[in-house]
């Protein structure tokens, strides 16, 4: 059965699952859905049509699935699905979709907000995704499996970024930034790529190098970006990491690639 403190407010509508643990002064409301052993340590605020996935934890003075921050917003049934085992600190916010926006927020599973972190409305998060303190994100904006948001960096709406890349301390992105890249300064700028982040993920230090190589190409070389894309996939090609760039660069968006600063 779940454990629940005398002092919680959850509203009879609310799901909650075995194996949860519901500390002091929380509220939850009519349409929120805990999965099995989410923990709420205490004064947690979860509303709206939202749901946790198992074994997630949600510390002191957050609020989740409250209304958006979008002036638009005209209290349509919108949801926030957040996944199983993330780590949700101190202050953090996160909020649900809207009609412009697909209706759905999502988290993936296995990330960790630090404290202060902020999660917009229609955002979409992979899994493994680390946001440290104070990390913003704007409505709508795309992080893949693995990106690290340094503290007090942000992203620009509509902005994606690709799997593994890490946001610097303080930087914004303000526009889409491949799978992989660095992005450091203000305002942010692509510093070339995640080396660390690679390495950690077990890429083979030959497919590192190939992968370097497609970025100078993509960066340096004469023609248009367009073409360069098609030239590093016809010769580094059949690299996972490099088709992951590939298929980045190709997808339909609405915001430039960041690029290096010129010299």
């Amino acid at each position: 059965m779940p454990e629940i403190h005398p002092t919680a407010v959850i509203d009879p509508g609310a799901k909650i699952a075995e194996g949860c643990s519901i500390g002091p002064y929380c509220v939850i409301g009519p349409h929120v859905s805990l999965g099995e052993g989410v923990r709420l340590h205490s004064h947690v605020v979860i509303d709206g049509r939202t749901t946790v996935g198992a074994r997630t934890q949600v510390y002191p003075f957050t609020s989740i699935g409250q209304p958006p921050q979008d002036l638009k917003y005209k209290g349509e049934p919108s949801e926030l699905h957040i996944g199983s085992d993330n780590m949700i600190r101190e202050h953090v916010t996160m909020n649900p979709g809207t009609e412009g926006g697909g209706m759905v927020t999502e988290v993936g599973n296995g990330c960790l907000f630090m404290p202060g972190s902020h999660v917009a409305h229609d955002c979409r998060l992979g899994n493994h995704v680390i946001m440290a303190n104070n990390a913003t994100l704007a409505g709508h904006v795309v992080l893949e499996d693995y990106v690290i948001m340094g503290g007090l960096s942000g992203a620009q709406q509509f902005v994606r970024i690709g799997r593994n890349a890490i946001i610097g301390a303080m930087a914004g992105a303000k526009s889409d930034v491949i799978p992989f890249g660095m992005v450091m300064g203000r305002p942010g700028i692509l510093a070339g790529l995640n080396l660390v982040g690679l390495k950690r993920a077990g890429v083979d230090g030959k497919e590192i190098q190939a992968l370097m190589k497609a970025y100078d190409h993509l960066f340096s070389a004469e023609g248009t970006f367009a073409e360069r894309v098609d030239t590093v996939a016809e010769r580094y090609g059949g690299k996972g990491t490099i088709d992951t760039l590939v298929g980045f660069l190709r997808a339909e968006t609405s915001r430039p690639i960041l690029q290096p600063e010129e010299d």
